[in-house]
């Protein structure tokens, strides 16, 4: 899965969501990933109060209002189905 480190977050690198499904945006130890169907945030970020947490929060938030935008641009669905997406099943090349 391609990782997309932003060692200083107000220089974040393009992110462009739901358009792939292994793509990963870093902070620190949060992480995005981004999906096709969802984007999953794990991890934790602190904001502290200081020029380093604005430089994070502003990150983060031009991550998330490309999110918005992208789902306030489409068509959707109600609700997106649980199940996982299914995968491709790969012959056994030992067997």
């Amino acid at each position: 899965m391609p990782r997309r480190k932003a060692d200083h977050p107000a220089e974040t690198l393009p992110f462009r969501p739901f358009a792939e499904d292994t793509g990963v945006q870093t902070f620190g130890e949060f992480s995005i990933e981004n999906g096709t169907r969802r984007i999953a945030l794990h991890g934790s970020l602190d904001l502290t109060r200081d020029r380093a947490g604005l430089a994070r929060a502003r990150a983060l938030k031009g991550l998330l209002d490309a999110v918005v935008a992208t789902l306030e641009a489409e068509d959707l669905p109600e609700a997106v189905p649980d199940e996982p997406e299914a995968s491709e099943t790969v012959r056994n090349p030992f067997a």
